[in-house]
């Protein structure tokens, strides 16, 4: 059970995973030790699954952002596994949903250009037996960055 500490902790940590128990402590109004303490609960808990860093897209030369819809001709479970392993093992592709509705999967993917979309969409995903058709939406401009979960 999270109390109000250990939520404030959270969402500290979610705007800046370098800060020190000591300077933890100072926001909570903890010691160094009880700040560093409960931290290591929450991760203990799996609260807190991992540490990264946000990279600029752009900077790093992935320049076409997209949201791929694919739905799938047959969802059988090697059909899924199969479809699931090929997701994995794409770096291009950040995230992935299977979803209600008309797509089975959402992707997230960042690319270095669109000719690099077109032979994800055209060269991997199509290809796949389970796959009867892959739609992609291509992101002009993403004005509300990432969040951080609500605490």
């Amino acid at each position: 059970m999270l109390d109000d500490t250990d939520k404030r902790l959270l969402a500290e940590l979610q705007k800046n995973a370098h800060l020190t128990a000591l300077e933890l402590g100072e926001v909570l109004n903890l010691s160094p030790s009880q700040a560093g303490r409960r931290r290591q609960r929450l991760e203990a808990e799996g609260y807190i699954r991992a540490y990264s860093a946000t990279l600029d897209p752009h900077r790093v030369g992935l320049s076409v952002q997209a949201f791929v819809q694919v739905q799938m001709a047959s969802h059988g479970p090697e059909q899924s596994r199969a479809f699931a392993r090929l997701i994995e093992l794409r770096p291009e592709v950040i995230s992935g949903w299977t979803l209600t509705g008309e797509a089975d999967y959402l992707l997230r993917v960042y690319c270095e250009d669109l000719a690099a979309l077109n032979r994800l969409v055209h060269e991997v995903l199509l290809p796949h037996p389970a796959v009867s058709r892959v739609q992609s939406q291509i992101v002009m401009n993403q004005f509300k960055p990432d969040a951080p979960l609500p605490c």
